[in-house]
C-alpha cells in the first residue's frame, strides 16, 4: 500500500539527484487504465500513457531526478484531467462535483484548480448550462417543483446566480401542468372525505418541491375537475 501511494503521488525521494537513471523496464497496468509503471532498476514510478509518450519514456531512455520532477508534475495534471473526463463520460457534472471527486483522489489543490479551469475553457463543464438542463429535466420528467430543484442544485455546488437564472427560465404553465398531473393522481388514490384528500394532496405536492402558491392552484384545478365530473 505504501508503494502504491508513493507511485500515485509521484514522490521521488529515493531518486538520486544529479544522476541520470535509465528506464530498465516498462509495465502496462490494467488499473488504473492508460497507466504504466516505469522501473529504474529498483526504483519505480507510475505515469499516464499520454505523459509517457510526450516525454518518450521508453526502455533505455535516461532521466535525471530534476527532469522526472517536472515530468511528474505534468503527470499529475494529466491524470487529474483524464480522471475528470472519465467522470464526465457517464453524465454531466458541476464544477463542484468534479472538484470533490478529485479531492477524494488526493490530487494537489493547485492541480485541481488548473484542471477545472481547463475543463471550463474547453466547455466540458458549464454550471449555467448544467443548471438549466437539470431544471428542465426535473420539471418535465421527474415532476419536481422549483423548491426541490433549487435545493438539489445548491447541493451540487451551483452558484446562486446560475440557479436563479435556470429556475427563472422554467415555463410556469409547464410547472403547473406537472403539479396538476401529480395532484390528480394523488387525489384519486387517496381514500376518505374531501378534507383528507385535500390535506394529503397538498402535503404530497409540498414534498415534491412545489411552492404553496402553485400547490393551491393545482389543488383548485383538481377540485374543479372533480366537481365538473360529479355534475355530469
Amino acid at each position: 500500500m505504501e508503494e502504491e501511494l508513493k507511485e500515485k503521488s509521484g514522490q521521488l525521494d529515493d531518486f538520486p539527484s544529479g544522476e541520470a537513471l535509465e528506464i530498465s523496464e516498462v509495465e502496462q497496468l490494467t488499473r488504473p487504465r492508460y497507466h504504466y509503471r516505469l522501473f529504474f532498476g529498483d526504483l519505480k514510478l507510475r505515469v499516464h500513457e499520454d505523459v509517457m509518450i510526450k516525454y518518450r519514456m521508453l526502455k533505455g531512455s535516461s532521466f535525471t531526478r530534476e527532469e522526472l520532477e517536472e515530468i511528474m508534475e505534468a503527470n499529475e495534471r494529466q491524470s487529474a484531467y483524464a480522471s475528470s473526463i472519465n467522470l464526465l463520460s457517464f453524465r454531466s457534472r458541476t464544477r463542484t462535483e468534479i472538484m470533490r471527486k478529485l479531492r477524494e483522489k488526493e490530487f494537489h489543490p493547485h492541480v485541481i484548480e488548473v484542471t477545472l479551469e481547463r475543463l471550463e475553457q474547453e466547455k466540458l463543464i458549464d454550471d449555467g448550462v448544467y443548471a438549466q438542463q437539470w431544471a428542465n429535466q426535473r420539471v418535465r420528467s421527474q415532476k419536481k417543483g422549483k423548491v426541490w430543484i433549487r435545493q438539489e442544485l445548491r447541493q451540487k455546488g451551483v452558484e446562486p446566480q446560475h440557479i436563479e437564472e435556470a429556475l427563472g427560465n422554467i415555463d410556469e404553465d409547464e410547472e403547473l401542468s406537472s403539479a396538476v398531473q401529480l395532484a390528480e393522481k394523488k387525489w384519486r388514490s387517496t381514500p376518505g372525505g374531501m378534507l383528507d384528500k385535500k390535506r394529503k394532496t397538498m402535503a404530497f405536492l409540498m414534498r415534491r418541491g412545489y411552492s404553496s402558491d402553485l400547490v393551491r392552484k393545482a389543488l383548485a384545478a383538481v377540485q374543479n375537475k372533480d366537481q365538473e365530473e360529479e355534475d355530469v
